[in-house]
């Protein structure tokens, strides 16, 4: 049986070789920036505690991913209890999942194209997007820094994201 000094060692190794995959994997499946950070801590904590139960030899990033599934759909079984009615039922969470696994190289294009829709917004809008996405700040907090009342700044989220959806669709069809 190996040390466990070895086993952390491992663990550590194809945790660090398949985090940011299995990151892009529940932010995909969460739409809550801090949600989808704590379902990924819960999933390291799994996999930790479940390690002496991975089969050696094979696919760890999908063994990973099975995990990180069940927390995500644990998380919104929890939410529509707590009565979230905006959720997909578990198949769909599934078929998602699996079309995540279908092809890495055209995830990596899409954002490619994502970026490239980003950056044709107005430097104002680009500002109001990171604010809310990217560094979780709530619609309240975008509305006071921008100096705009709450309804405003929901509209104006609302149009950039039918801004980038028109811009990724054009590009898709081109």
């Amino acid at each position: 049986m190996p040390e466990p000094l070895a086993d952390a060692e491992v663990f550590i190794e194809m945790l660090s070789r398949h985090d940011q995959s299995l990151s892009s994997y529940v932010m995909s499946l969460v739409p809550c920036s801090s949600d989808a950070q704590d379902i990924l801590q819960e999933t390291k904590l799994a996999l930790w505690r479940s390690f002496d139960q991975y089969q050696h030899g094979t696919d760890f990033r999908a063994w990973a991913r099975k995990a990180a599934l069940n927390r995500v759909l644990d998380y919104r079984r929890r939410k529509a209890r707590e009565g979230d009615r905006l959720w997909f039922t578990d198949r769909c969470y599934e078929l998602l999942s699996e079309e995540f696994e279908k092809d890495p190289h055209l995830r990596s294009e899409r954002l490619d194209q994502l970026r490239r829709c980003i950056k044709k917004l107005q430097p104002r809008h680009q500002q109001i997007l990171v604010m809310r996405y990217f560094r979780d700040s709530t619609v309240e907090d975008v509305a006071a820094k921008v100096d705009r009342t709450v309804e405003a700044t929901y509209r104006v989220l609302s149009r950039i994201r039918l801004a980038l959806r028109k811009c990724m669709t054009e590009s898709t069809a081109s």
